[in-house]
């Protein structure tokens, strides 16, 4: 028998933090909120605007490069993946299990000004680093109107 580890006041801990995005004032990046799709474990992100470009950091220890899927459709970025099972053999004798195993899932609405043709990831130390850049802007042009 394996015991795990019950917190209930987890649920409404993470409600009040998802209540307290929707209210932030300085938030680009949304989570889409999407009920579509589930996953068992939701990996911490920092996202953080430089000048040139906005830096996604997810935690995500135990996963390897090769599965992580990384995605941009219609302005939204998917980061989804899996920190695979031990065989069930591997897992007996165990008292207390509680590193979170299976699939991952986040999403993000882009800000505008995103270039999601230049976007880039790479995973190193557990922790998945994508990098937008910034579309470069182009200032607008008086053009004279000959009379």
């Amino acid at each position: 028998m394996s015991l795990v580890r019950y917190e209930p006041w987890n649920l409404l801990n993470q409600l009040q933090s998802e209540v307290g995005r929707m209210f932030d004032p300085n938030a680009r990046f949304g989570d889409d909120g999407s009920p579509l799709a589930t996953s068992d474990w939701v990996p911490a992100v920092d996202i953080k605007e430089e000048d040139e470009r906005y830096v996604i950091h997810a935690d995500v220890p135990g996963v390897e490069a090769k599965d992580i899927e990384v995605n941009m459709e219609d302005g939204v970025l998917s980061i989804r993946g899996e920190r695979s099972f031990e065989n069930e053999e591997e897992r007996e004798g165990y008292k207390r299990i509680e590193r979170v195993r299976g699939n991952f899932y986040r999403r993000f609405s882009l800000p505008d000004g995103a270039d999601a043709e230049a976007i880039s990831a790479k995973c190193k130390d557990g922790v998945l680093e994508i990098v937008i850049p910034k579309q470069t802007r182009v200032l607008p042009k008086r053009i004279e109107v000959q009379g």
